[in-house]
Order: structure tokens, then sequence, then C-alpha cells
């Protein structure tokens, strides 16, 4: 490199460095926001904070508010995981709301009148009296639509509202709104709601599919066993020939077997047992005839990027953002089967569609090979999905202890009646995810892609982690390789740690044999990641911009859950919930080395302004201060714990 170059660059470097220690809080010290801890967890902090005073004055401290911070000798007492006694989300009173069936009468409509004897408001006078203010001037249903569902109870109701709380209707637009097809899809109908819950649904396709998948694999594990035998017995036979019977100079007693794989594997070589054997007994379609990849409905898996399945954050209103942003395609949050086959409500919402949604898949969860071969077929038949996801990587410790996520991995029968199960009552292509193993230190997955690939799935995803690491430590990208190299020619994606242009760039180069990647953190922090990896670039989004970010997701929420009291309270607590990630993410224009790493932790730092310094607070306070700019003062009784107890601090 010329003279006059490494002088530039050394230049350039040193004025990075010093342009980013301007941004260092470098006396910051974190101090705990006491309305972000459980009670438990206040007791552990005032016990520890106590015992570092008497140490220091000799004298308690007694009751004062947390104003230094306390010191955790031991690593186990510090503030670590999840709050899982979290208090659960807010609900207004019912005494406080309107009846719904009184909720959206129009003007010119027949007076309605609710015959039940139900708990809340019928006077909607009263009502309007003790309705929270609006958060916004215009209501986007009645402009988009002609009329709002939620009528009097619309928080942006002032556009359509009477003086006595009847819904103004645009009948034009109205009509016009009524011809289009609904853009959230995958609605549960009440009539088949009702038809899963009486157990009146024909699941007779999956069910002889699973039991036969099952009679097979036992008929082929009674045919080995007794080729075992039966070689055992003449290896048995051969030894007493050559010694006339005499097998004491062999060591071995007249009851010993000779063990066959150290000893005897030439008889495996001549054996039958190196080709498969006709079945006996029932059989499935899937061993008589199988069915050609052309049958399926194919899905081009080459160099997309899948935005990943995300538990709580993964919502619609956040896969819309990511579509705007680049996501080729989008898979539901997990959905457990068992409460998907009973009809739950809560469950069902997972897999709502929205209509720019134009490649989406749902992913389920379960432990048993006939409820998620039932939960296959009903999906396919009852909903708008263009694959389905077998999770078998949930590392969370209630779905392990019972058998699914990562807890199937070990249970190599189970796996292969239920890959073959589903994959063969479906007829879109059944994708699975993984991860490495259970155990650090003892990966599986290599092994398990090639079966993976010949019990019937279309496509398989590798986390280069182990369930035992969670998300600690950096994802093995090699394994990933060695996984997609074994599986071939079935697509592989890889995931995990993906921030940048450059993250996905090394991984793809890491892995050539890999067809795509999936994005799951990497677009909780920057929904614009997908973006920069097909411009190839990294992109520095100002604070506006990203405050606009988080508007729209509001409005989006507002959508998708409701514009009343209850729908802007659901939509704040999902908000909040994005903004534990959101949050971490690092303007580049004050990165001292970009692009910004995944697992890196920068200290404490203030913005190039203001509101670029509030989007940065790990605090969970402050995010409760950017929903109230967007959805007004949180109501009394209004409670929010962090998800992580790392959060809890100011």
């Amino acid at each position: 490199m010329p003279k006059d170059d490494q002088t530039t660059r050394m230049r350039i470097y040193t004025w990075t460095i010093l342009k980013t220690q301007r941004f260092i809080v470098k006396d910051h010290v974190r101090l705990l926001a006491e309305e972000c801890l459980t009670e438990a967890d206040k007791e552990k902090v005032a016990l520890q904070l106590n015992d570092s005073v008497i140490e220091e004055s000799g004298e308690e401290l007694g009751e004062q508010p947390l104003t230094k911070k306390p010191k955790f000798d031991d690593k186990k007492d510090k503030l670590r995981g999840q709050n899982k006694a979290r208090a659960p989300p807010y609900k207004p009173p019912r005494d406080a709301n309107i009846c719904p069936w009184l909720v959206d009468q129009a003007v010119g409509e027949p007076e309605r009148k609710c015959d039940k004897r139900c708990q809340f408001m019928h006077d909607r006078a009263e009502y309007l009296k003790i309705k929270p203010p609006d958060i916004a001037e215009k209501c986007f249903f009645f402009e988009r639509n002609g009329r709002c569902p939620r009528g009097v109870a619309c928080r942006m109701g002032g556009m359509h509202l009477t003086e006595s709380g009847l819904n103004i209707v645009d009948e034009e637009k109205f009509e016009e709104y009524k011809k289009k097809p609904p853009a959230t899809k995958n609605q549960l109908p009440k009539d088949l709601q009702n038809k899963i819950r009486k157990h009146a649904y024909n699941f007779s396709r999956a069910e002889k599919i699973v039991k036969a998948n099952d009679a097979a694999r036992k008929n082929r594990a009674a045919n080995v066993e007794d080729k075992i035998k039966n070689v055992t017995l003449t290896a048995d036979e051969n030894i007493r020939a050559e010694t006339n019977g005499n097998l004491s100079h062999t060591g071995l007693d007249d009851d010993s077997k000779v063990p066959l794989i150290d000893n005897s594997t030439k008889f495996f070589k001549d054996s039958s047992l190196t080709k498969e054997e006709p079945k006996l007994g029932p059989v499935s379609d899937y061993d008589t005839i199988k069915e050609l990849p052309s049958e399926k409905r194919q899905i081009n898996w080459k160099d997309k990027i899948l935005l990943s399945p995300l538990t709580t954050v993964g919502n619609l209103p956040f896969r819309r953002i990511c579509k705007e942003y680049g996501a080729d395609f989008t898979c539901g949050e997990m959905a457990l089967a068992p409460k998907l086959l009973k009809g739950a409500n809560e469950e069902w919402a997972l897999v709502k569609r929205h209509e720019s949604e134009d490649v989406f898949g749902v992913q389920i969860c379960g432990n048993n090979p006939g409820v998620l071969a039932r939960c296959a077929q009903m999906l396919e038949d009852e909903i708008e999905v263009d694959f389905i996801d077998l999770n078998l990587g949930c590392p969370i410790d209630l779905i392990y202890r019972q058998g699914g996520g990562s807890g199937m991995l070990n249970k190599s029968n189970v796996l292969e009646i239920t890959i073959k199960s589903i994959s063969q009552v479906l007829s879109i292509p059944l994708t699975v995810k993984t991860r490495m193993g259970v155990y650090m230190d003892k990966p599986v997955a290599h092994n398990l892609t090639p079966k993976f690939r010949d019990w019937g799935a279309s496509m398989i995803t590798v986390h280069g982690r182990s369930r035992e690491q969670r998300y600690t430590r950096m994802a093995d990208w090699q394994y990933i390789e060695k996984c997609a190299a074994a599986a071939k020619p079935i697509p592989i994606y890889g995931n995990g740690d993906i921030l940048s242009f450059e993250d996905y760039q090394t991984a793809r180069e890491t892995c050539p044999s890999i067809q795509g990647v999936t994005i799951g953190r990497g677009a909780l922090i920057k929904p614009w990641i997908f973006n920069e990896i097909k411009e190839q670039k990294i992109l520095d989004i100002s604070s506006s911009e990203r405050f606009e970010i988080i508007k729209k997701y509001v409005n989006y929420g507002l959508e998708h859950w409701g514009s009343d009291t209850r729908g802007v309270e659901t939509t704040r607590r999902f908000t909040l919930e994005w903004m534990s990630f959101l949050h971490r993410y690092i303007p580049v224009g004050i990165l001292e080395r970009p692009p910004q790493k995944i697992n890196e932790r920068p200290p404490y730092f203030r913005g190039r302004d203001d509101m670029e310094t509030l989007l940065a607070s790990s605090n969970c306070a402050d995010w409760i201060k950017i929903s109230e700019m967007l959805l007004g003062r949180v109501p009394e009784g209004f409670h929010f714990l962090p998800k992580h107890k790392a959060n809890s601090w100011k």
C-alpha cells in the first residue's frame, strides 16, 4: 500500500475512535428501576445492597430507594434470565366497557338492545363520560373503509361519532370495502371451531397414514430382530461344526453368543439385511407408491431470505414491516398442535396471514405423531398456507420437558413416523427447523438431516447452536455446512447471528452448500436488514426513521388488534416487547468498527440526538415513554415487566 494511503487510513481510523469516544458516557452508573422488578427480585437486591452498606459503614440501610448499585458476589445471585412471574397483560374492567352488541350501532339503524345479562355498560352517554381520551384525531378505519368496526369504543373516534355516540358511516366507501377480500386471512370460523371442539372433524386421512407408518416401522424392526437372531444361530452352528461341538478352546460356554458386530461382520456382508425386505402387514402408500417430488407444490428456495418464526414478537404487524423491507418468505409464530386441535382462539391467532405475505408458512410444535399429522391435515384443508414447518429446535423448558421442540431430537422412532406422516398428509412442502442437538458436545443434526430428506422434508433449517447453548456463544456455521453437505440435494437454510450484509456474506462463503438463510433476532434489532442484504451495503438509519418504523408498527397493531382500549393496550404490550430487541441497535454513524455484531454489548452511550438516545435506552420505563408518544398515557393499573431481567436497569 502507498504511504499516502496508509496515512489517510490512519487519520480516518483515529478520527473514528475520537468520534466514538465522544458518545460514550463513562460516568454512567447502572441503577435498578424498582418498577421493573418482581417482589422476589426486590428482596434479593435489597438484601445484597444492605450487606454491602454494612460492610462499608457498619450501619443497616433500612427501607430506602435503590440509589446505589448492589454488589453481587456470586454469579448465581445476579439478575439474569427471564421474569417468569410476570403479571398478565392489562385488561380494562368489564364494567368500564360498552357492550359489544351496542358498540358499532350506526346512525339511522334501529336501536339495539342486549337481551343477555352481561356485565358491560349499556348507556352510551355514561360510557362517553368515562371513556379514555382519544390517541389520534383521524381514524384510518373510517378513512379507508367508510365504517369503523369499533364504533363508540374507538380511541380515534372523534371524526366518526355523533355527540350521542352513534357511528357515522360513509356508505359509498363502505360498499366498496365490502367488495374487497379481507386483508387478514386465516380467521377461525365459528362452525369450524364448534366442529373441532365436538370432535366431529374428519381426520381419517391422517389417522390411516400414521397407523400405517407405525405398523411399517414395527414390522421393519421385527424383521431386523429376526435376521439378527438367525445370523447369531448360524454363526453358533458354524463354530460348533468347526470344533465338533467343543467350545472350550474358544473361551465360550455353550450358552454364549458370538459378538456379531466385532467378530462376525462377514455374516452381514452376505446377509440379506443389507437389502430392503418386503413389508408384512398393513403398509402406507408411501411404502408402495412413492410420491414424486413434482406432485407436491413447489417453492423456489434458491437464494431467498426467510423471516424466522419468532415467539411473541413475530406477530402479523411485525411481519408486515419485514415484508416491506424485503423479506422473501415469512412464517407465523410457533403454534402448539394440541391447542390448535382444541380450537383455542389464542393459538389460532398465530396462523393469521396478511395479504402482503405472498409466501407464508405456519410452524407447529408437538410431541405426538398422530396429533401433529391431524393438525397438518386440518391446517392445509382450512387455511391459506404455502408450507408447514415442524419445530425441532425450541429450547424452552416447558416444551422440552414435554418432549416437543428440541426434545424430539433424541427420539428417532417418533421423528420418523412424524415426518413421514406429515409429509404424506400434505400436498404442500413440509419444512423442518432444528438445532445442532440437545447438548453442546453431542451434535446430532448432521446425522438427522439426511434422514429428514429421506422421510419427506422439502427444506431444512439448521440453527447453529444446541439446545443447551440457547443463544449464548456464536452460531457454528461450519457445522451448518456439514449438515448441508450431508443432506444434498434438498435445500438447507442456515440460521444464527446474522445482523448485517457482512454477516450474510460470511455465512454464504463459509457454507457454499446452503441455499438461503433465515433471520430472527437480526430482524428484530434491524427490520431493514433484508434491504441491507439485497442492496449489499450498510444502511445508517436515523432516529426519526426508526421512530417512523415504530409508528407504522403501532398503526398496523391497531388495525390488527383493534382501536378500542383493549386493542390499544395489546398494541402497547407488543410494542414494548419488540422494544426489548429494537433498543439494541447501535447507529452506524457512532460505531468504531462497523458493522455491529449481534452478541456485542456496548458501554452506555448517548446518541446523536435526544430521540436516538431514548431509542437506545435499555430501561423499559423509557420504552413506555415512547409508547405514550403514540398510544397516549398508560391507564391506571398498567404494569409492564421486561421479559428479561437484564432490562431492569436505568
